[in-house]
């Protein structure tokens, strides 16, 4: 498995914040109030945020030696799990971010409650885009030495894998 690509996570901010301040537009246009999210949401992204690194570090325990080893199916889905918790992060924090462009961009100040709601959804995803970088770190192992010599071949005797 290949670690997150930053460059990937900054495209899904990029392209979610323009979904974002589109989606307000489009609202505003049809006389509509803008979005805001739900305060819910920050306090779920942490909590999210705080579950992946905590699943991650009984996995680093084990690379390390320190602990029993951990099953590599569980490390895996602890892994893909982390990987896909920062890409969520970045699509709720350029979601975000673009409602906040827009509502700042206002010739009108907006309410304290709407734009509190969004910059706490901004920082809640941001968390977890940190929260599964971490995790995905802590459940990297580091590469062996044998791993580029290929190992002895086995002989062959001939027989038949369809048998």
């Amino acid at each position: 498995m290949t670690r997150t690509n930053p460059l990937l996570l900054a495209a899904i901010a990029v392209v979610s914040g323009v979904a974002g301040f589109f989606v307000d537009q489009v609202l505003t246009g049809m006389g509509h109030p803008s979005f805001t999210p739900s305060p819910l949401l920050p306090i779920l992204l942490i909590a999210l945020a705080v579950a992946v690194v905590a699943a991650a570090i009984p996995v680093r325990r084990a690379t390390v030696g320190a602990a029993a080893p951990v099953d590599p199916f569980r490390a895996l889905r602890i892994a893909m799990m982390a990987k896909a918790s920062s890409i969520v992060g970045a699509l709720v924090a350029g979601f975000a971010g673009g409602l906040l462009v827009f509502v700042l961009t206002r010739p009108v100040s907006p309410s304290l409650g709407s734009t509190g709601a969004v910059i706490a959804a901004l920082g809640g995803g941001l968390l977890l885009v940190a929260g599964g970088l971490v995790a995905e770190h802590l459940c990297t192992i580091r590469k062996d030495d044998d791993d580029d010599q290929p190992g002895p071949d086995e002989p062959d005797y001939g027989l038949s894998h369809s048998d």
